[in-house]
């Protein structure tokens, strides 16, 4: 199972579609449990992923020291805004095993919203952190400033990261005009994204573009039976005062609580009644949790990026018969395209 592990509330950034620090009150900038009882939980965890979150969680970096010291997990990884990696000392870092990174795409959309020269620290310590063997993985927010193709192409083409995936700016943020975002940059994009993935298909290559690779996966192999990130049945959050929530945003609402560290109960139907008999739902597994329960654009914003996730889909399951083709003439095997997204924590559905 994923254990996201919100080692603080603070966050040493503001980003325009985030921002910054949850209040002391909601998440606390300390972790107030104690951390026998974690162990106790991961331990008991026959195949455990740790994911250290925030806030940014090396403003905690003695949590992170003292569960890397004293639990023991099989994959260990970290989602920072990669600005303050030298915080933790260099014998932990080759103790973590992946790590994802906020970066945005290009230099000039990075920092419009993270903050100047954000785009230069982050890709600086990308390259360190890749020096040290750690697996790395590009997290992008898209806004209505993106071109999901330069954005997505310019990060492969640095080669700092092993994989990559975004999240739409449509969960948090005021409203704005996707529709017309997407029918004019996102679908044109993500079709020449697709068809850049099938022409490295062809040269014997499986390039981690996560939104589309855990689409063709799902395809193939397991379907999600919730939200590919496996919010509340397959991945679950602790929080820094102890609680443990179906998702990781999801700090304030109830209906998220499945527990405390002194012991929780998965959901045990994820799937949203409404997306019940959904042709897609075996790709999509009801997208994003906390977006179908919150709905902040109401019901017509909700369905109108659903239509825009159903658009995506696809132009990536139009793919298939290709692939098939590919894996008959051996350029690769079936088993390249096999993922889980909740060993790195990554989001399959943006």
């Amino acid at each position: 199972m994923l254990w996201l592990l919100v080692t603080t509330g603070k966050c040493n950034l503001i980003c325009d579609y985030c921002g910054g620090s949850f209040p002391k009150d909601v998440v606390p900038w300390k972790t107030t449990y104690n951390i026998n009882k974690l162990k106790k939980l991961i331990e008991n965890d026959s195949n455990p992923t740790v994911i250290f979150y925030g806030g940014e969680p090396l403003n905690n970096p003695k949590f992170i020291m003292d569960f890397i010291d004293n639990v023991r997990a099989k994959r260990i990884g970290i989602q920072t805004n990669g600005t303050l990696i030298r915080i933790l000392p260099l014998k932990y870092w080759k103790k973590i095993n992946v790590a994802l990174l906020s970066i945005d795409g290009r230099e000039e959309i990075t920092d419009k919203h993270r903050g100047k020269k954000i785009y230069r620290v982050v890709t600086e310590n990308s390259k360190l952190l890749k020096s040290l063997g750690i697996e790395t993985i590009a997290r992008m927010t898209v806004t209505e400033d993106s071109d999901i193709y330069e954005e997505v192409m310019h990060l492969i083409n640095l080669g700092l990261y092993d994989k990559i995936h975004w999240q739409l700016n449509v969960i948090w943020t005021e409203k704005w005009n996707v529709e017309r975002w997407a029918r004019e940059n996102y679908i044109p994009g993500i079709k020449k994204l697709v068809d850049y993935f099938v022409e490295k298909i062809w040269e014997g290559k499986i390039i981690k573009i996560i939104p589309i690779l855990g689409v063709i996966s799902a395809h193939y192999f397991e379907g999600y039976k919730g939200s590919p990130c496996g919010a509340g049945y397959k991945s679950v959050t602790v929080t820094s005062d102890g609680r443990v929530l179906s998702c990781p945003i999801a700090v304030r609402e109830k209906w998220a609580e499945l527990g405390s560290v002194d012991g929780f109960k998965l959901m045990e139907d994820p799937l949203p009644e409404i997306c019940k008999n959904c042709e897609y739902n075996r790709y999509c597994g009801g997208r994003c949790l906390y977006a179908s329960k919150e709905k902040y654009w109401g019901e017509e914003g909700f369905n109108i990026v659903d239509n825009i996730t159903k658009e995506y889909l696809k132009i990536v399951l139009s793919i298939i018969p290709e692939i098939d083709n590919a894996i008959r003439k051996g350029s690769i095997k079936l088993s390249d395209l096999k993922y889980d997204p909740t060993l790195d924590s990554t989001e399959v559905i943006p």
